[in-house]
């Protein structure tokens, strides 16, 4: 699933094509694609409607509206993009929803899987108000995360892949963070020392930067609003990299499973025991 990095970088890849079009008309062929109102109320309602801003809030993409914000969530095989009316790409054959630009172009979303989803509503706060801090703003700080640590004995995995304890990560950086704060991941979150805590924040901090610096992880079905691949899966630290050294130690890299997920460190790096 696209996480915080991959999202930002389709927010970012969408701007430009879409701020200050109007929408002319809404074409879907899987109802459950779209969330709510009803098809019918969406389309007449988009319609005629400009975007305004393209932003994100955890792993949701929200385009403001002249009156509403048209939500999408990729899930894990979604695809955001915009391409002329004429044009035909490999993802198209998984479009299930589609709107029609006054450009000559088109916003499509494809879903191979259909999990992901679109919503029309005049306030998304609805949509994601159970979400955690965003990890990059100003507002988390150390001591936030300290204080939100102090409530919890899940693995620490497992908490940061909770979207309520924090907004937009997800396996990966899950997986890049720990190590960059040299930490396991089944440690329990409320075990973790003051130091261990300012090393996490660091390394969720760094880990999703350094994502979002190579334009997100193309390891699955992720592209880019042009349809490219990022390159952030080049630079991986731990994460894919079961069996192979360690780039600080050397140590083969381990593969375990925490919260029903595939889970990479290293053994040396990221003892159980605390340090």
């Amino acid at each position: 699933m696209p996480e915080l990095p991959e999202v930002e970088t389709v927010v970012r890849g969408l701007r430009e094509p879409l701020v200050g079009q109007t929408v002319l008309g809404m074409w879907y062929d899987w109802p459950r694609v779209i969330r709510t109102p009803d098809p019918d109320s969406f389309a007449a309602r988009i319609t005629g409607q400009t975007f305004r801003a393209v932003n994100r809030r955890a792993k949701y993409i929200l385009c403001e509206l002249d009156v509403d914000t048209l939500v999408v969530h990729l899930k894990m095989t979604g695809r955001l993009y915009v391409s002329d009316n004429d044009a035909i790409s490999e993802a198209d054959r998984w479009v299930h929803f589609s709107l029609q630009l006054k450009s000559g172009r088109q916003l499509r979303f494809s879903d191979a899987r259909k999990f992901g989803f679109v919503a029309l509503t005049p306030d998304p706060a609805a949509l994601i108000a159970r979400l955690g801090p965003e990890p990059l703003t100003d507002e988390f700080t150390p001591d936030v995360l300290r204080e939100r640590l102090r409530r919890h004995r899940r693995a620490i995995k497992a908490l940061l892949l909770d979207q309520a304890f924090l907004a937009g990560v997800g396996n990966i950086y899950a997986d890049e963070a720990l190590h960059r704060a040299r930490i396991h991941p089944q440690r329990s979150a409320a075990s973790l020392s003051d130091d261990e805590i300012a090393r996490l924040y660091e390394g969720i901090r760094a880990a999703l930067r350094s994502g979002i610096e190579h334009e997100g992880a193309s390891v699955n079905w992720y592209r880019k609003a042009d349809g490219t691949q990022g390159e952030a899966q080049r630079h991986f630290l731990v994460y894919d990299r079961e069996g192979q050294p360690c780039l600080n130690c050397g140590t083969p890299i381990e593969k375990i499973r925490v919260a029903q997920r595939g889970t990479h460190y290293c053994p040396h790096c990221q003892p159980l025991a605390s340090n």
